[in-house]
């Protein structure tokens, strides 16, 4: 999904001398504005806004670029964009105020709140706790399940997710990997609702937001009392960015649903780093100390190697927030993206500094060449092209892609040329069945083969031919990047009877877990 402009000659020369004039000293507004505007040209992001907290104050909030290629309206310090995995921290920080009041334990079993939670092994069901929800460690895949959520449309209600669980395999035993997972934060956000009494969604606003005066801010896109400054999404189809439509499930909110602009989110971010406490004198507070200090400690290890400049030696997990060391100072961060959005927010407690990025773009390079740039002025580093760096990693990640493309129709071409009278995709024809994303069909459309999804309507697309019994689909939505094998098994007459399915392209978003797939052939 992410992809960039050619970096040109001039680009390049610009940022050098924007690298060579920030030296040690912390930088400027007026350098941020010269950082992100290069930033929107390399990377095609059509709009940014940027906040920096320094001392407990917001010091620099301004948009860059605009929200909607097609109405050219500017983005502002207002702008409200989708935070997406942002939201992860808030649902971290309302169950922490449910611990404060006592009604829940981290260690609490989630069967003790969701009596119907179900995960695949009977023994990680009856263990899994809500601190499991939050740490990424359940043994599940990297996004597993991420299909009844992403892209958006599909028609998987909250229920459905959470029955789904127990279809999902493992690829690790319990609590002995880090793999970053939705649907748990999904299941978080029930616990909210249900030890409380009130939606994950009322809570978080009446309970967080509205305390912290972030009056622009909402639980989600259909939440937002005003849409008038909002973004739209962006995606680039063939270097040409196109506009896209939003069509987000209400399911998932907890995971990644909530929408703010850089002068609310500050706000969060603040109260983050004086550990809950907001207002006058830092009288009032959201959560307590114990609380703060227990989503900000490490619960589940990363890995990090120790590569220049930021020397990192550890990462890990806590609730809600990654977090790491950087040339000997604490980071807590987190990320988010949505199709056609991505997002960061970056603080360092001991400088008392907070960086935050939103991006209407799906380029995470565009936002990690502010945020790198930013912290390295506050951490004295000097002489590395974040721009040029990011810029040359896409260029790379692309050239790999359009390799493994290239390959893919180089064969689709050779396999049409063999099937002189038109390939034949008469055995393939029928439904298929997985037991947690439901029915897709294989059939006809128009005279050629065709897949399409019962359960997320954007997935449907043309199929070719590629080697045997495995054929390509190509979606008929172009900005995803999403296009697929689709692997056919046969039955001991050679009748195709299943399916398997996995990305082609090495840069498509980890949500679309096709290799989570195991559809049988039901007719």
């Amino acid at each position: 999904m992410k992809r960039t402009l050619l970096f040109t000659t001039v680009f390049a020369f610009l940022t050098f001398a924007f690298v060579q004039n920030v030296n040690a000293q912390a930088i400027t507004s007026k350098q941020i504005d010269s950082l992100t505007n290069l930033v929107l040209k390399t990377f095609n992001v059509p709009g940014i806004a940027v906040g920096v907290v320094k001392d407990g104050k917001l010091i620099h909030a301004k948009g860059y670029g605009v929200a909607n290629i097609n109405t050219g309206k500017k983005v502002d310090e207002n702008t409200l964009f989708g935070v997406a995995s942002n939201s992860k921290a808030m649902t971290a920080a309302a169950l922490g105020m449910l611990v404060d009041e006592g009604k829940i334990k981290w260690d609490d079993k989630v069967t003790d709140y969701i009596p119907e939670f179900k995960m695949y092994d009977p023994y990680v069901t009856e263990a899994f706790t809500i601190r499991d929800l939050l740490t990424h460690r359940s043994g599940l895949g990297l996004g597993a399940g991420d299909l009844m959520m992403f892209p958006d449309g599909s028609d998987f209600t909250k229920k459905d997710i959470i029955h789904n669980l127990r279809f999902l395999k493992p690829v690790s035993a319990f609590r002995t990997k880090y793999d970053y997972d939705n649907n748990l934060y999904i299941v978080a956000g029930e616990v909210v609702a249900r030890a409380s009494g009130k939606s994950w969604e009322d809570f978080v606003e009446q309970r967080i937001m509205q305390p912290l005066n972030m009056k622009s801010t909402a639980a989600s896109l259909y939440r937002l009392k005003d849409r008038s400054n909002a973004i739209r999404p962006h995606a680039p189809v063939d270097g040409k960015l196109q506009v896209l439509d939003i069509d987000w499930s209400e399911s998932a909110n907890a995971a990644g649903g909530i929408w703010s602009n850089v002068t609310d989110w500050s706000k969060w971010v603040i109260a983050q780093m004086n550990h809950g406490k907001y207002g006058d004198s830092l009288k009032q507070k959201i959560f307590s100390d114990e609380v703060h200090e227990e989503t900000w400690s490490a619960q589940t290890i990363i890995g990090a190697r120790a590569v220049a400049p930021y020397n990192t030696h550890f990462a890990a997990y806590g609730l809600g927030w990654f977090l790491s060391d950087v040339k000997g100072y604490k980071q807590v961060t987190h990320t988010g993206g949505l199709a056609g959005i991505v997002t960061q927010v970056v603080m360092f407690p001991e400088l008392n500094l907070g960086i935050i990025v939103f991006t209407n773009q799906q380029s995470g390079a565009a936002f990690n060449a502010i945020s790198y740039t930013i912290k390295d002025s506050y951490l004295g580093i000097a002489g590395f092209d974040w721009v040029k760096i990011m810029h040359d990693r896409v260029e790379k990640g692309e050239a790999e892609a359009k390799k493994i493309n290239d390959e893919v129709e180089q064969n689709i071409k050779s396999e049409q040329a063999k099937a002189a009278g038109g390939f034949n995709i008469a055995p393939y024809i029928g439904t298929y069945k997985d037991t947690w994303f439901g029915d897709i069909e294989i059939g006809t459309t128009g005279g050629k083969a065709w897949l399409t999804s019962k359960r997320s309507p954007k997935l449907k697309g043309e199929l070719f031919p590629f080697k045997g019994n495995t054929l390509i689909v190509r979606w008929n939505d172009r900005t995803m990047d999403a296009d697929a094998y689709v692997m056919f098994t046969t039955d001991m007459d050679g009748k195709p009877s299943g399916i398997t399915m996995k990305a082609i392209s090495p840069l498509t978003d980890f949500s679309f877990d096709f290799q989570d797939l195991d559809l049988k052939r039901v007719k």
